[in-house]
């Protein structure tokens, strides 16, 4: 097998499976009992959650667990009384849920950055909410967060000077950026910040949100007052020991993962270079998660090249998991004016650690072969 669809799922790593064991066995209390074996489970999840809150220079208290980086994104739009901004290329999850308010989305260039000039044209008074992903899921783009806050400080500024008491806040999803961008809540000047255990070799099913002192979030779920009330239900104990280990493990290593994906990434764009069938290779070449490789072949469909890999036991996908299950085009690859041949001709690999030299190389032998076979195909 090789997988190169990291971008949709992760492995769980085997510190995080060994370090959920236990919670899966013999540790199995519920945490909000109150005999000591659950007190003890308790310590342990708090634990957890400050070792999480720890990887993006927060306190465990700051963050409130969830089932994933899509509750999490949803919990975070409870905070909307006004207006909010997104941008285009936005998961789903953002997107969809901002279809609820009163929105706007802000237009990005051709290589997926955000144009700051639409951003700010459409920072209007009204606006109290802006969701910007710091990596899109699609492209691997890297947006200059820490700049957005700064023209998000200065509105805020303004309107105080004003008279303007609307508050405004900074969201952003960081989930596709956990393996290899050092996140750290102070530096990117986010209010909230959304993360995900399923795509940093933790269990699926587990996520976080970080929240800033003076947020105020509304709950969706309700019952036994979990999570500072705003998320019912019992704990998902060991999920959280995973996300923890793996996400510990993960900050240790950055460096050393940035500089084995640039290396891989480099012998996988050169190689499909080599084709008689060169790619349009997408996104913004020096603001890209180094592991991210999106390609274009116009003319061909992408579909069927994905289920001719298949047969080699070669895997990618055509852009976010959730979109290209439902054969839906990729509003990402719209945004940023791609055409319909363009978009239907796309693929994304995406790099991680069931990744090496050998098997990227055998990949894009097996990726070139198959582009020029349904090229001559659709000739004939």
């Amino acid at each position: 097998m090789i997988y190169l669809d990291h971008a949709a799922a992760t492995p769980v790593s085997k510190k995080a499976r060994a370090a959920m064991e236990p919670y899966l066995a013999d540790n199995f209390f519920n945490p909000s009992a109150a005999y000591l074996p659950a007190k003890k489970v308790r310590a342990d999840y708090e634990e957890a959650k400050s070792t999480i809150a720890h990887c993006i220079g927060a306190k465990g208290s700051d963050i409130i667990m969830t089932s994933g980086a899509t509750e999490a994104n949803n919990l975070a739009f409870s905070l909307i009384k006004s207006k909010c901004l997104v941008l285009a290329t936005e998961h789903d999850s953002v997107l969809k849920v901002a279809k609820n308010y009163d929105h706007a989305e802000i237009a990005v260039l051709k290589n997926g950055l955000i144009d700051l000039a639409d951003f700010k044209k459409k920072l209007d008074d009204k606006v109290d909410f802006v969701s910007i992903a710091l990596a899109g899921n699609e492209l691997g783009t890297i947006q200059p967060l820490a700049e957005i806050a700064e023209i998000i400080r200065a509105e805020r500024l303004r309107r105080l000077k004003n008279g303007n008491k609307t508050p405004l806040f900074l969201h952003s999803d960081a989930s596709q950026a956990m393996n290899l961008l050092d996140i750290n809540v102070a530096r990117l000047g986010v209010d909230l910040l959304t993360i995900n255990s399923a795509k940093v070799y933790g269990p699926k099913g587990v996520g976080a949100l970080y929240l800033s002192h003076d947020v105020r979030l509304t709950p969706m779920l309700f019952g036994g007052g979990q999570e500072n009330g705003l998320r019912s239900g019992t704990e998902n104990v060991a999920g959280v020991i995973g996300f923890a280990t793996a996400f510990k493990e993960a900050k240790e290593h950055l460096n050393g993962n940035r500089k084995k994906y640039e290396k891989l990434v480099k012998i996988l764009r050169d190689g499909l270079k080599e084709s008689a069938i060169e790619p349009i290779f997408l996104g913004a070449d020096k603001h890209q998660l180094t592991n991210f490789c999106p390609v274009s072949y116009p003319g061909i469909d992408a579909e069927r090249v994905i289920f001719k890999l298949e047969e080699n036991e070669v895997y990618v996908s055509t852009g976010a998991a959730c979109a290209a299950s439902k054969g839906q085009k990729s509003h990402t690859l719209a945004a940023i004016g791609l055409t319909d041949t363009e978009i239907s001709g796309s693929l994304r690999l995406s790099l991680g650690e069931l990744n090496d030299e050998e098997n990227i190389k055998q990949a894009v032998e097996i990726i070139n072969r198959t582009v020029k076979e349904e090229y001559e195909r659709n000739q004939k």
